[in-house]
């Protein structure tokens, strides 16, 4: 598997999204441990997670658990999950950015993930009622107490990058935003995050649960270039992706050990400079 860099650790160059593996839709229990089996076996480093991939409120920190079991005894994978968004009544979503939060759940990551220390520790939303500044300041705190290893960002913009870094003294390590063939609006946040070697982690790159085994039909270009390939528009895409810049690495969501070899497959995809600019246009 190609390496990729997440600060000063290597990971592989195409993570797992966990997300598909909790939230409505889920698959088993069982299907989902061989899911992130598989992506092990694929020689895949790097999961992403979140304490709010669930049903609901009340099944709040399922994912974390998740892999917790899946990745008991497991070394040498970087985990990143993430804080800041709440479940509400009906399976709904909220935001809680207040420093107290943060750092109360990152607590409560700890132990569903069982682990000291969170390798990559990431605020998952911005909440406009608190300050960028206190938000991140909380991730600031949790990196001086060795409770975090890296510090990470989603869904935030290029000032509100930039303000997360100072606020960080330079030590963010990872944005994680939208990014796909059919969201493409994040590519000023990649283009910063290369300028100033910050990993960027594209989530939904293939478009979304309901969306991703579609991928070749919405985008032919990407159907066509697969087919001399003789590879899927997934792997394309993820290959697309890779060829941007050295710090970008996706995580595809899989809730299949099948999807998530495939996609770790991308890694072997090599594009011409006629075909990028094609998937480019």
């Amino acid at each position: 598997m190609q390496q990729r860099r997440i600060a000063d650790a290597e990971v592989s160059a195409i993570g797992l999204g966990a997300m598909p593996l909790s939230i409505q839709g889920r698959p088993s229990r069982e299907q989902a441990l061989e899911t992130v089996r598989a992506a092990l076996d694929a020689g895949v480093t790097l999961i992403d997670t979140a304490d709010a991939y669930s049903l609901d409120e009340h099944d709040f920190g399922h994912n974390e658990e998740l892999l917790g079991e899946a990745l008991k005894g497991v070394t040498g994978v970087m985990v990143a999950t993430k804080g800041g968004h709440t479940r509400t009544a009906g399976g709904g979503w909220g935001l809680n950015g207040r420093p107290e939060y943060l750092k109360a759940a990152c607590e409560d990551s700890l132990r569903r993930l069982g682990v000291d220390v969170i390798d990559l520790y990431q605020y998952h939303r911005p909440d406009r009622d608190v300050p960028i500044a206190e938000s991140v300041g909380a991730l600031a705190e949790l990196l001086d107490e060795g409770k975090i290893r890296f510090a990470g960002v989603s869904n935030f913009n290029p000032a509100e990058i930039r303000e997360a870094n100072d606020v960080l003294g330079g030590r963010l390590a990872a944005v994680q935003n939208q990014f796909s063939p059919a969201f493409r609006s994040s590519e000023p946040e990649l283009e910063l995050c290369h300028d100033l070697g910050i990993a960027f982690l594209p989530w939904s790159p293939l478009g979304g649960m309901g969306a991703a085994g579609q991928l070749g039909e919405r985008f032919g270009e990407f159907a066509e270039v697969a087919r001399d390939h003789g590879v899927s528009p997934q792997q394309v895409c993820l290959a697309w992706m890779l060829a941007k810049s050295p710090v970008v690495v996706p995580i595809p969501g899989s809730s299949r050990p099948a999807s998530i070899r495939d996609s770790a497959a991308a890694v072997h995809l090599v594009l011409t400079e006629e075909e990028l600019k094609r998937l480019d246009g």
